[in-house]
């Protein structure tokens, strides 16, 4: 179904629903838009700190500590 066909299915749906009823349809359509907003800006958030070269040094520092310094191996 395209987003067109759905836009107005639920308009038609909408007009047939007692006033609280569509309120709440309203504040549904206004919680996922705000979900995917906040989806679109963390998703964009890891793309940028994927992508930026700031933290590059850190692939270049030594290990500090192998598996020869634990006193005490943990195994589940």
């Amino acid at each position: 179904m395209s987003k067109q066909t759905l836009i107005e299915s639920t308009k038609q749906a909408m007009n047939n629903l007692p006033n609280d009823k569509a309120e709440e349809v309203a504040r549904f359509a206004e919680l996922l838009l705000k979900r995917y907003e906040e989806y679109l800006l963390s998703t964009g958030m890891v793309q940028m700190a994927a992508e930026n070269k700031l933290y590059a040094f850190l692939n270049n520092e030594e290990d500090l500590y192998t598996l020869e310094d634990l006193k005490e191996v943990y195994n589940n």
